[in-house]
C-alpha cells in the first residue's frame, strides 16, 4: 500500500496591492487585512491536519499568492514555529516565499529570512519599463534590479519570474532581458510565456498574444540561452542550477502530497492509501484511481526527465499502459513528440511545444 512520508504544505496569501491584467489567480485587493485573525484560522486548519497526519515529514513550505511579501514577518515566524512545534522537519526542507518588488522596504528580505525563509521568488515580470507598464506591473526596472541584488546577497536560495512572449516583442529584446536576468547569478529562473485567461482585463480588452510561431522560436532561443548560461531546463517553464530545483514544485509535479492552506488552496493527501483531494480550510473528496493517475499525467509530463512508470504505479496502483490511450501514444510516438524507455515517458523538446495537445490526447481513454 502506497503510504507517503513527506509532506509540503502550501500557504496561500490573497492579498496584493493591485491585480495585473493577465492574472486569474484568486486574489484580494485589501490593505486593511488582520493579519494576526487570518492566520490564526492558518494555524487552526494546520492543526486540524496534524491530527489527521501526525507522522508526516515536512519537506518544504511554500508562501505563494496574491502576494505574500505583505505579510508582517512576525506573522510567518508564527506559521513556521507552528508547523515546526507539531512535525518533523526535513534536513533539508525548502522555505520558499513569493515577494513582488512593490512591497520592498528597508531590511525586508533580512527580516524574511531571520523569520525562517530560505529561499526567495522575485516576481520581475520584465526588464523594461514599457512592458512592466503593460503587464500592470506597479514596480519600475530599478526597483526591480534592487531587489534582485539584494536577495542574492541576503540569501543562499534564489529565484525570479520573467514573463515572454509579449505582443511585439522581439529576440533582441529578449535576450537583452535574458542576459541581464543571468548576471545576477540567480540560482532559479522561471519564465512563463503569456497566456490570455478568460475573465482576465487582457480577455476584456482583447489583447492578442504573440503569434505562435514566434512564439516557438522565442522558446527555442531562451532554452539554448539558458542551457549556455549554466541553467537546468527541468521543467516546461523553469531553470536551474543543478541542485536548485524546487523542491517543493517538483512535489506537485511528481505526484506527493501536499496541504493547500489559505482561501481558495487546495491540496493532495494519501490516507491508508486512499487519495483525496482537499480544499481549504478542511475538505475532502476522494480520487478514484483513474482520477488521480489523470493527474499524475497531466503533471508529470512537465518535467523534461518524465514521468516515472514505478512511481506512477506505486501511487495510483495502475500500470501506465491502463492509463493512457495506447493508440494516440503509438501515433505520438512515431511523430517525434513522445519517447519512452522501460523506466520513463516522456515528452520530447518538440512536444513540450504542444504539451497540452499530447496530455489530451493521451488522456482520452
Amino acid at each position: 500500500m502506497y503510504q507517503p512520508q513527506d509532506l509540503a504544505v502550501y500557504i496561500h496569501w490573497p492579498f496584493c496591492k493591485s491585480k495585473c491584467p493577465y492574472c486569474d489567480f484568486y486574489k484580494q485587493v485589501n490593505p486593511h487585512v488582520n493579519q494576526t485573525l487570518l492566520v490564526d484560522e492558518y494555524l487552526q486548519a494546520l492543526q486540524k491536519y496534524h491530527e489527521l497526519l501526525p507522522d508526516r515529514q515536512i519537506k518544504s513550505i511554500f508562501f505563494g499568492g496574491g502576494t505574500p511579501s505583505l505579510m508582517e514577518p512576525q506573522q510567518i515566524a508564527r506559521i513556521l514555529d507552528f508547523i515546526a512545534g507539531k512535525w518533523s522537519l526535513s534536513p533539508q526542507i525548502e522555505i520558499s516565499l513569493e515577494a513582488n518588488p512593490n512591497s520592498h522596504y528597508q531590511n525586508m528580505f533580512s527580516d524574511f529570512r531571520n523569520a525562517g525563509i530560505n529561499r526567495l521568488s522575485l516576481g520581475v515580470q520584465a526588464l523594461n519599463e514599457a512592458d512592466l507598464r503593460f503587464l500592470g506591473r506597479s514596480h519600475n526596472v530599478t526597483m526591480a534590479r534592487s531587489c534582485l541584488a539584494e536577495i542574492v546577497r541576503v540569501f543562499d536560495n534564489h529565484s525570479a519570474d520573467l514573463i515572454y512572449a509579449r505582443p511585439q516583442q522581439n529576440i533582441a529584446a529578449w535576450q537583452q532581458e535574458l542576459s541581464e536576468i543571468c548576471s545576477y547569478g540567480l540560482r532559479h529562473i522561471s519564465l512563463y510565456q503569456l497566456t490570455i485567461e478568460e475573465g482576465t482585463v487582457f480577455a476584456r480588452k482583447n489583447i492578442q498574444v504573440l503569434d505562435e510561431d514566434k512564439a516557438a522560436e522565442m522558446y527555442d532561443f531562451t532554452r539554448d540561452f539558458l542551457h549556455d548560461a549554466g541553467y537546468l531546463h527541468y521543467e516546461v517553464s523553469n531553470f536551474a542550477r543543478a541542485g536548485y530545483e524546487s523542491r517543493h514544485n517538483l512535489t506537485y509535479w511528481q505526484g506527493g502530497d501536499y496541504l493547500g492552506i489559505g482561501a481558495s488552496a487546495h491540496g493532495r493527501i494519501c490516507l491508508n492509501g486512499q487519495h483525496f483531494a482537499t480544499v481549504y480550510p478542511f475538505e475532502h473528496t476522494m480520487l478514484t484511481a483513474h482520477e488521480r493517475a489523470r493527474e499524475l499525467i497531466l503533471m508529470g509530463l512537465r518535467l523534461t526527465a518524465g514521468l516515472n512508470k514505478q512511481r506512477f504505479k506505486q501511487i495510483c496502483d495502475l500500470d501506465l499502459t491502463e492509463a493512457v490511450n495506447q493508440e494516440h501514444k503509438q501515433n505520438l510516438l512515431e511523430l517525434g513528440l513522445l519517447e519512452e524507455d522501460r523506466y520513463f515517458l516522456r515528452v520530447t523538446y518538440r512536444g513540450m511545444l504542444v504539451l497540452n495537445t499530447i496530455i489530451f490526447q493521451l488522456c482520452d481513454i
